[in-house]
């Protein structure tokens, strides 16, 4: 090789190892750049979540006022069916009487002085469990293919035994046999 190709080579290698400094350089920069943009939308996210938080409460509260002004029974059983209806909250296993009373915006004592007044059930959580029992007893009927595990889950209830034993209570035979009624009569 010539002393020109060799010092060719040298200044190449020279251009190349700047060049790599300056990509080292911009690489840093840019690493830098995405930590500050991945900051700023961990912030904007939970800025958001706040928000989404603070609405829900507000939304909580507003429903609260509304419904604290609620005195009339028959008002307050009305907007209960109107709610449980739409919602089915009880579906979910942890659902009970302070749950309802959170979700209509009174207070678990209001809940419990109209059930008392009003309703052949004595407590919120009775109403809650007759409800769980009819939709578990629809769900037998309507979706014989349905396992009686997969109907407890449905209805709400928190385990196969539970329901047995509701559905027991309520006409006096298991879902089993409650379901062999049924295909008896087709």
């Amino acid at each position: 090789m010539s002393e020109k190709e060799i010092q060719q080579l040298v200044n190449d290698n020279a251009a190349l190892r700047s060049e790599v400094e300056r990509l080292k350089d911009e690489i840093i920069r840019l690493v830098s750049r995405n930590l500050d943009l991945a900051e700023r939308l961990e912030e904007n996210t939970e800025l958001r979540r706040r928000v989404e938080v603070a609405r829900e409460i507000l939304a909580e509260n507003i429903n609260r006022q509304r419904n604290a002004d609620l005195q009339d029974d028959g008002q307050l059983m009305a907007l209960i069916e109107l709610r449980v209806e739409q919602d089915r909250p009880y579906r979910d296993p942890d659902f009970n009487g302070h749950e309802l009373a959170r979700l209509l915006g009174v207070s678990h004592e209001r809940l419990l002085r109209l059930f008392r007044r009003q309703t052949i059930h004595r407590t919120p959580d009775a109403y809650i469990d007759n409800l769980r029992t009819l939709d578990a007893l629809r769900l037998l009927r309507e979706h014989p293919n349905y396992t009686i595990a997969v109907i407890a889950e449905e209805a709400g209830f928190g385990n196969v035994r539970t329901l047995q034993r509701r559905i027991q209570d309520a006409i006096g035979m298991t879902p089993v046999d409650y379901r062999v009624m049924l295909t008896r009569d087709q």
